[in-house]
């Protein structure tokens, strides 16, 4: 997986760590069905709109008390460490009561955070059932094994087109009677593979994925991953790749389904996967018209969000504290009339894999945390017994930013022992099981 390793780590390493990106694609097996399919149905309906929420009804000068005057202690203790209070932001909130406010409305950067807007207004455009169909057509004929002509695959921004969507592809095309294309791989519209988003590679890596003969080493130890006695694609295709602007005259052949987008969504957090997150924000128009939408829906003044990118890795894409809480809570409810919550689209601390899983956080938070160089950035959902769900953002820079997560994790615990720590995640924090069933998959074109 060298090639891969390399790509990643030279273009976005600077926010999550290899292991964590390409974790993703090992995580994709799961999910995989290589099996022949019938396909989830793709939404075709305009989501609901997202209401205005919390932090425009809530005081901006009138925190809690008592919350507010421990968020002052924890910031007094950055200052006597070295980091200026001017770097720091914290907003807090139970329902309509603000608990505490340190520069929440001033613009800070945001990092991975910047993921939450990206997520947000994916799923208003698309709704969280949508998928995204490459199609695969040939100008030629199939007879004996051989397929006379061009295998044509047009793309549409699958963000998660991996090793093993490209194995499970092969076979369904195996099952059509396709052994052999004399002609070429031609690649039309955004084919994206294992995060590659030139399309002349990706149509290189496809060729290599369809013929088990010439895996490369990454691709067989991916095909590890998938179910026992998954067969091995075997097609030989004589020509070259090409990339043509719009699809030839041509015949269907079969359809990949990628995983539904919350799942997509899902995993782009868990990972914290800045190549999903720039590919998503590029799909919903980019990363201007994310902030846009995300202000709209949050209800925040446009200048409270400034993005320069999808992912966040910039220190010029920043968000107030208080309108990244609001994205936590705008996205909560976006999610209620689909029967979902925010945990099927963040992490659940202690209940789901990815970069989150060192960290000592509280068991139950629903969470999304943002690293960038001197930046360490975490918000999210902690249930309490006391406060009920308590939605915050933390926001540090400095120049420690391994103590920043310590002393997050220390603060978030000792609200626990103050409010008091459930043992179940309460309704709005429950993940929909029924979630766990959704796949992605191929299909033949009968």
């Amino acid at each position: 997986m060298e090639k891969i390793k390399v790509m990643l780590k030279n273009r976005y390493l600077s926010a999550v760590s290899s292991i964590a990106l390409l974790t993703i694609i090992t995580g994709c097996a799961a999910t995989e069905s290589p099996q022949l399919a019938t396909p989830s149905p793709v939404a075709e309906s305009s989501p609901p709109p997202v209401k205005p929420n919390q932090p425009l009804t809530v005081s901006v000068n009138n925190p809690e008390t008592a919350t507010n005057t421990k968020i002052q202690q924890y910031l007094n203790g950055l200052t006597a460490q070295g980091s200026a209070k001017e770097d720091q932001g914290i907003w807090m909130q139970s329902g309509n009561t603000l608990l505490a406010n340190h520069q929440g409305t001033v613009p800070l950067s945001a990092a991975s955070i910047t993921k939450v807007a990206t997520s947000l207004v994916a799923l208003q455009q698309f709704g969280p059932e949508h998928q995204f169909i490459t199609e695969i057509s040939t100008n030629g004929t199939i007879k004996d094994g051989v397929l006379k002509g061009d295998l044509v695959i047009e793309g549409s921004e699958d963000p998660l087109f991996v090793w093993e969507e490209a194995i499970g592809l092969g076979n369904i095309l195996n099952k059509k009677g396709i052994k052999r294309v004399t002609g070429s791989l031609i690649i039309v519209g955004k084919f994206y593979m294992n995060f590659e988003l030139n399309p002349l590679k990706s149509g290189e890596l496809l060729k290599q994925a369809l013929n088990s003969e010439i895996w490369p080493s990454e691709a067989a130890a991916q095909y590890q991953t998938l179910p026992p006695n998954t067969p091995k694609p075997q097609i030989v295709i004589d020509g070259t790749v090409k990339v043509l602007p719009a699809r030839p005259s041509a015949v269907p052949l079969a359809k990949h389904y990628s995983l539904p987008l919350a799942e997509l969504i899902k995993k782009m957090n868990q990972y914290s996967n800045n190549l999903m997150a720039d590919m998503l924000a590029d799909t919903v128009g980019g990363a201007k018209t994310v902030a846009q939408k995300a202000a709209a829906a949050t209800g925040v003044p446009s200048a409270e969000i400034q993005l320069v990118n999808g992912s966040g890795l910039s220190d010029d894409n920043r968000i107030s504290p208080r309108a990244a809480c609001g994205l936590f809570i705008a996205l909560e409810r976006y999610l209620q009339p689909y029967n979902m919550t925010v945990a099927d689209v963040l992490t659940v601390v202690g209940k789901d894999k990815g970069i989150l899983s060192e960290r000592a956080l509280p068991k139950l938070a629903v969470v999304k945390s943002g690293t960038l160089d001197n930046v360490s950035a975490l918000g999210g959902a902690l249930p309490t017994q006391k406060q009920e769900t308590v939605w915050f953002v933390i926001m540090n820079r400095g120049a420690n930013v391994e103590a920043f997560r310590t002393q997050q994790e220390v603060l978030l615990k000792s609200f626990l022992t103050e409010w008091g720590s459930v043992q179940v995640s309460p309704p709005e924090l429950t993940p929909n099981p029924a979630r766990s069933s959704k796949v992605s998959r191929s299909e033949l074109v009968l």
